[in-house]
């Protein structure tokens, strides 16, 4: 394995760890100090430990109060989620979307709009909903 792969390989699982042992404060602080961890949120919330991805989601929330600027660095590594086997990712990434609030990925979660899913649907047309009420803060 190539060493900056190896790197990212042991950084990804020990985000997912430390984020399953219940480190999401430690977590929050490295995101805020390397924008660079974004890239991992689509691995975390797509993690087989629903304690990995209940911790993606609750990082994402926290992020969107204290690195509003920067949360949106995940959206490229949530876009792709959208069209994801597993209704639960689906459902999960546009939700995390919707929290981020970023009015750019409306015509992406139209796209799944009339997911086969219902709770898919549900959480999309709630997501596009938060976004809109976003949109209209000052």
């Amino acid at each position: 394995m190539e060493p900056a792969k190896k790197d990212s390989a042991d950084l990804k699982t020990m985000l997912a760890d430390y984020m399953e042992n219940g480190l999401l404060d430690n977590i929050i602080d490295m995101f805020k100090h390397d924008q660079s961890l974004y890239a991992y949120i689509g691995d975390l919330i797509t993690d087989e430990r629903i304690r990995v991805r209940i911790g993606a989601t609750a990082l994402v929330e926290s992020l969107r109060k204290e690195d509003p600027e920067n949360v949106k660095k995940a959206i490229p590594h949530l876009l792709p989620l959208l069209k994801a086997e597993a209704p639960v990712i689906r459902g999960d990434a546009a939700y995390l979307l919707g929290v981020i609030g970023n009015r750019d990925v409306v015509p992406f979660l139209n796209e799944i709009i009339n997911d086969a899913d219902t709770n898919v649907r549900m959480i999309v047309e709630e997501a596009i909903e938060d976004i809109a009420a976003d949109s209209k803060l000052p």
